[in-house]
């Protein structure tokens, strides 16, 4: 089964973590399944971008992008090219690093 490696995010998963996740189940899923509670404020109908994700590693293994979820990503704080809305990236046969941004558009906040 393969392995997703979060990385460390303050507020989610300070430590990081690793977790199994079952090829076809979403990153967003796999996350929640495993008490990783990533926003999702459209219930992962691909609707909003709080669920954005970095894959650090992994990224070619993944479903394409359609263009409903291309046209989203425009939207989400801290865009780069290996950016995907987690509700819609679907886990395959290989193992993945995943990035959860410091800030979502519902997230966002200063910590002083």
């Amino acid at each position: 089964m393969p392995v997703i490696r979060i990385l460390p995010h303050p507020d989610y998963c300070p430590e990081g973590a690793r977790i199994e996740a079952q090829p076809g189940t979403s990153i967003c899923e796999a996350l929640l399944e495993h008490d990783i509670e990533i926003e999702h404020a459209c219930e992962m109908s691909c609707a909003c971008t709080t669920c954005h994700v970095i894959v650090r590693e992994g990224l070619a293994s993944l479903n394409d992008m359609d263009e409903n979820e291309e046209d989203l990503l425009d939207r989400a704080w801290g865009l780069e090219p290996n950016s995907r809305l987690s509700c819609q990236a679907f886990v395959a046969q290989q193992d993945l690093v995943v990035e959860i941004p410091r800030y979502s558009i519902n997230h966002a906040r200063e910590h002083h």
